[in-house]
């Protein structure tokens, strides 16, 4: 199956690719831990980003081509950006972020009993 006909969802620490006419899936593939996953597609890869490190994935296959730890980085969300990529594709990570933050922010301000 070409690239084209697939869509690329990240979600609990997973990429999974499902057949764009049918919604059946593809193929999954668990990267780590449960949390959010950016996913990106470029030039028949898939750039995706869960607990602050980097995977590159075949995005017909879902195959591991690569993996980055990012040491040194923590484990926070993380966006990616690829030249001739419309930066909009970044959007959900930010938003995401934007959320943990005032979740975060209105938890702290929450007295305890």
């Amino acid at each position: 199956m070409k690239c084209s006909e697939l869509v690329f969802i990240g979600i609990k620490g997973s990429v999974v690719a499902l057949n764009r006419a049918t919604g059946e899936q593809v193929w999954a593939m668990h990267l780590k831990g449960a949390g959010f996953v950016n996913v990106v597609l470029h030039d028949r890869a898939i750039f995706a980003t869960c607990c602050g490190e980097l995977f590159c994935l075949d995005a017909t296959t879902g195959e591991g081509l690569w993996h980055n730890r990012l040491k040194g980085f923590g484990t926070d969300l993380a966006t990616i950006a690829l030249a001739n990529v419309a930066s909009g594709e970044n959007m959900l990570a930010v938003k995401e972020k934007r959320r943990r933050d005032e979740a975060a922010a209105s938890a702290a301000m929450v007295p305890a009993t």
